[in-house]
């Protein structure tokens, strides 16, 4: 190898040249190891902060943050209801059916009710509430998920395990509690119309408003549907039902109270079983079963808030 020199340089993040090392007449072969250890950084590097929305959770019969929970809840947000609305619009089977550790369970092949079961245990044990009351009363394993439509729903508190202490012996498996939407600061207005390959309908609208003492929300919503029997068997897999809800409530706000007054009202004619029954519904010997639904119920809710100190 020849005779020759060698200069290596580099400029620092301050674009200033500065000499790493130099050699001159070098002669035969020689290794060279090149090792970088960077140049330090002078710029400082904030971390990017991002808001979240807070999250309340009041299974626990106490309106707390998500973090100040001492019992596992898991939370199903806005978002998810929402797409979970749009892909099944008349009930929250989908909704449960895809969390961890539930289980939806169809307790009627030809009236189409199901229940939740948790964890594997039997879906009497499981407790249905809506914003912290019994939705169902303990006959909750015996009504049909189909009667709760998800469009008024604003998240989904479930609680796995015992509960027997808050809530009784119904809820031995766990909970599971649905949140309604409250009037917030801008008026809302939803409506979701659906049509299914079943000769299916189902139609729905949201409404809430708020002033500086009041608001209110409105809930209404109308499902039918033909009875449906796509394995030629001649018994319904989806029976034959009309159901209207309507669901209207009025809101008081003071300095460190609220006041909460609302009333509900399900009425349903489901038959299902035999198809020829069905279509005729003449007095033959057949398989089925007609179930009807009237319910009514209200709601009595006062919140006082107490300063400290």
């Amino acid at each position: 190898m020849a005779a020759s020199s060698f200069l290596a340089t580099a400029r620092d993040i301050h674009n200033r040249k500065q000499n790493i090392f130099s050699t001159v007449n070098l002669s035969g072969w020689v290794s060279i190891l090149l090792v970088f250890l960077g140049f330090p950084q002078t710029d400082p590097i904030f971390a990017q902060q991002e808001i979240v929305e807070e999250i309340v959770v009041t299974s626990t019969r106490s309106r707390r943050s998500f973090e100040e929970q001492p019992t596992r809840v898991e939370v199903l947000g806005g978002e998810e209801i929402n797409e979970k609305a749009n892909m099944k619009p008349g009930d929250i089977r989908m909704l449960l059916n895809e969390t961890t550790g539930i289980q939806v369970q169809q307790t009627s092949p030809t009236s189409f009710n199901s229940s939740i079961r948790i964890q594997g245990l039997d879906g009497k044990y499981t407790q249905l509430l809506r914003d912290g009351m019994p939705l169902y009363g303990g006959f909750s394993g015996g009504l049909s998920l189909l009667q709760v439509a998800p469009l008024d729903l604003q998240q989904v508190e479930v609680i796995k395990g015992a509960n027997s202490t808050l809530y009784g012996g119904g809820a031995i498996a766990g909970l599971v509690n649905l949140i309604t939407k409250t009037p917030g600061p801008e008026t809302e207005q939803s409506f979701l119309l659906n049509a299914t390959s079943a000769s299916g309908v189902d139609a729905s609208s949201f409404f809430s408003s708020k002033n500086e003492n009041f608001g209110t929300t409105l809930f209404m919503s109308y499902n039918n549907s033909e009875a449906f029997d796509p394995a030629n068997n001649e018994l319904s897999a989806i029976p034959e039902f009309e159901r209207w809800t309507f669901n209207p409530r009025l809101f008081f706000y003071r300095e460190n109270s609220e006041l909460t007054l609302g009333f509900g009202a399900v009425i349903e004619d489901r038959l299902g079983g035999d198809m020829g029954y069905i279509e005729d519904r003449k007095d033959q010997p057949a398989y089925f079963e007609d179930s009807s639904t009237k319910r009514l119920s209200s709601q009595l809710e006062y919140i006082h808030r107490f300063q400290s100190g």
